[in-house]
């Protein structure tokens, strides 16, 4: 299936896996760990060996991510770690061998085959966590790989024409601001041009006409807003799709596909819903029909089967995936084998109309690849990773907890008790997700299960205003100057932490990563006296900063989301909000980590709120890689990160000492 809509959620699958990976670091002497050459470390203590002995087979667990099936074979490529970042490997059979196909210090990501003859495939693969992806082709034949793209500027993965002589992809070259739109034949890299100029970073094509002779293209102006547009496939002129919304509620189109006759369109939206439904747009009428009205949740992604017949869908319901499958002919649904409560990511047809390939992850399962065949109903598992020697049967279960907000809304999260040989009251790990257009779903927690098994510290994972899955208007609900009133359900969830009889609430450690990073230095600054610690992971520490200095293709798409910076009332907002401003009231412990390379939130942001918030003489850890964006990837760093941050919570967290 040659759509974007694939790309998105193959990236988190990678992302799952890579975030499942680590490694020891380099011994000082017999008894503690130094950092590698990467890392820059400052107030953070030696981390004994010991330490590094006792959670070492936490960090032994991996994941395998269904990434694309060959054409003509029924063999599918993957993506899984067996040295420091996840390479992609090949897969002949369910159960088989794990070839390694590619060998590079960053994780390549998002393989397609080349969808006729599948003699080669076309990934991604940026550098040190820049994002400033190039596209790839591997000869299978020779292995032998040859870069297509410019070698400098941002470029998606692209998607393949019906024929499979070209594919469409996105680039920055032209301005390092704007998604132009280009066509590259991979067998004659020379034949690469720009087919269309654009304005702005949002824009992306989604299928191919099956003709070839047009492209659909989405120009995504935030999570609440998008418009769908045909695009000449030879001279690149575009005509709109859905109508402009001027004045009234504005529309989310998401994943969007051609129907097999090229009559219509399947696409994903929330129009005339409060969630995103699976439509049918009729390309000679303009009609709409809803094909899953029954739906009260997010549909969040869909694949066509080659031959039309089968569309199959996931819903995410309260968090969970749910796997649908529709009849194209008759529009009803088909009855699938139920699949454990857990995460599917990653869902792809194989051309012979009977294979779906996905990822399943659960809490007690790592990712892997499955597929089932939707005529017999049998489901077969094509990898089963390794979980560090360990019986992950009995881990923890997620709780989904709700509880009412300073505006008497009710806030959800998820929550994971440690076993009951843990008596008294349990401290708190209180992990945001980030986004903030995202959402905390259940699945695996791999290393993080040290802290529930054999610290006894609860999780909980809330899914505070703005967070998707739950309808667009609580989505808004934390829009510009409503900014702080996701704080205040963190607020709102340390009360009803006091109200449970088996959670201690004198001690609570808040974290996140990105705009998680932002909640918790915001939580840190508003309820300094309620926590023990905070650990700030890539975030946000000031909004008007963050907004002039995060890259430009991002910018405006994050203006929509945070205000922009450059109206004077604005600004003087955001500035008034933003943790910096706010740094002499953290009294807790700090740690803070980083990339140096993160092209989304700039290592400035970690630095200022690092150097202010040691003037209050509070103990800050600060954590920066060289070889790092948004986010550690790299087996070696990551192990590092999570020794440190063990040492932390045991410090700060489990101390009977303030």
């Amino acid at each position: 299936m040659r759509l974007f809509h694939k790309i998105l959620p193959l990236f988190l699958a990678t992302l799952l896996a890579i975030a499942t990976v680590s490694a020891p670091a380099s011994m000082v002497n017999a008894t503690t760990l130094r950092p590698n050459d990467n890392l820059v470390t400052e107030g953070i203590p030696a981390i004994p060996l010991a330490l590094v002995e006792r959670v070492n087979r936490y960090t032994e667990f991996r994941g395998a991510t269904f990434q694309n099936w060959h054409p003509t074979k029924r063999e599918m490529l993957i993506a899984t770690r067996f040295a420091e970042v996840p390479q992609i490997h090949q897969v002949r059979f369910p159960g088989g061998a794990r070839r390694q196909l590619t060998f590079f210090a960053d994780a390549p990501s998002a393989p397609t085959y080349q969808p006729t003859n599948g003699e080669y495939f076309v990934f991604n693969r940026d550098i040190g966590g820049n994002e400033f992806g190039q596209n790839y082709r591997y000869d299978l034949a020779t292995g032998e790989i040859t870069l297509l793209t410019d070698g400098t500027s941002k470029n998606s993965r692209g998607i393949w024409s019906t024929q499979g002589d070209r594919m469409a992809y996105t680039s920055t070259r032209r301005n390092g601001k704007d998604n132009d739109i280009y066509l590259i034949n991979p067998l004659n890299p020379s034949s690469d041009r720009r087919l269309a100029e654009v304005e702005g970073g949002g824009w992306y094509p989604l299928d191919w006409a099956p003709d070839d002779q047009s492209l659909l293209v989405l120009e995504f102006i935030s999570v609440n807003e998008s418009y769908l547009w045909l695009m000449d496939s030879t001279t690149g002129e575009k005509t709109r799709l859905t109508p402009q919304v001027t004045g009234g509620t504005p529309i989310y189109y998401g994943a969007a596909a051609f129907s097999r006759d090229g009559q219509g369109l399947y696409l994903v939206s929330d129009r005339g819903s409060e969630f995103h439904h699976l439509f049918y747009l009729d390309r000679a009428t303009g009609e709409f029909t809803d094909l899953t009205p029954q739906l009260h949740w997010d549909v969040e992604s869909f694949d066509l089967s080659e031959d039309g017949h089968w569309l199959a869908y996931i819903s995410n319901e309260d968090g969970a995936s749910v796997l649908h499958l529709l009849d194209g002919m008759t529009r009803t649904e088909k009855l699938l084998p139920k699949l454990p409560l857990g995460r599917i990511l990653g869902m792809g047809w194989h051309r012979n109309n009977q294979d779906l390939g996905f990822t399943l992850t659960s809490a007690r399962s790592t990712a892997d690849a499955y597929s089932i065949n939707v005529r017999t109903n049998q489901i077969e598992r094509w990898t089963e990773s390794e979980t560090g020697g360990m019986d992950i049967r009995h881990f923890s279960e997620a709780e989904l907890v709700r509880w009412p907000s300073f505006d008497q809304r009710l806030i959800s999260g998820f929550l994971y008790r440690p076993p009951a040989r843990f008596a008294g009251k349990r401290p708190v790990i209180i992990n945001i997700h980030g986004g903030p257009e995202s959402q905390y779903r259940p699945g695996f927690l791999a290393r993080s299960n040290y802290y529930l098994n054999e610290l006894g510290i609860a999780l909980l994972y809330p899914n505070v205003r703005g967070s998707t899955g739950y309808g667009k208007t609580f989505l808004q609900l934390d829009n510009g100057y409503r900014r702080e009133d996701a704080v205040k359900d963190i607020g709102a969830l340390l009360d009803w932490i006091q109200t449970q009889p088996d959670l201690d609430s004198d001690r609570i450690l808040v974290t996140g990563g990105s705009y998680g990073g932002y909640m918790s230095l915001a939580v840190a600054t508003h309820y300094s006296d309620r926590i023990r610690a905070a650990i700030n992971i890539v975030g946000i520490s000031n909004f008007v900063t963050f907004l002039e200095n995060t890259e430009s293709y991002r910018r405006d798409l994050r203006r929509v989301e945070y205000g922009d910076e450059r109206d004077p009332k604005m600004r003087e907002f955001l500035t008034q909000i933003s943790p910096l401003t706010n740094a002499a009231k953290i009294r807790r412990p700090l740690f803070v980590i980083h990339g140096k390379n993160d092209p989304r939130v700039p290592v400035s942001e970690a630095e200022q709120i690092v150097e202010v918030v040691r003037r209050n003489n509070v103990p800050v850890w600060y954590l920066m890689a060289k070889d790092e964006g948004h986010g550690f990837s790299k087996k070696p760093n990551i192990d590092f990160q999570f020794y440190a941050t063990v040492k932390f919570v045991q410090q700060y967290l489990l101390s009977d000492t303030r």
